[in-house]
């Protein structure tokens, strides 16, 4: 499982513009259940998105399909952690 942490990097104004494009690119990974939740910061100076159900690699390519980094919108910073323990509606996430 991944924690990805967008840090916008050109300003709100910028960031407004790619926002639509931004969050159809958000829904296509839902549908394909890579992307389990999602959201802004407070203070909204970037965002934060939970994804599973690939690899690494497969992600940071996944990633440069994201209208904000292909508009240099956003930086990311992605974590890596095994779920050993979660709610019970998680519990899909947690490895033997």
């Amino acid at each position: 499982m991944f924690v990805v942490s967008l840090t916008y990097t050109n300003g709100i104004e910028k960031v407004n513009q790619h926002l639509e494009e931004h969050r159809q690119y958000l829904d296509e990974h839902y549908a394909k259940g890579h992307f389990i939740a999602s959201g802004r910061k407070e203070p909204r100076t970037g965002g934060v998105i939970l994804a599973h159900g690939m690899t690494r690699a497969e992600l940071e390519e996944m990633i440069t399909f994201d209208p904000f980094y292909r508009n240099q919108a956003a930086s990311y910073q992605i974590t890596e952690f095994v779920p050993s323990k979660t709610s019970e509606q998680l519990n899909f996430l947690q490895e033997a």
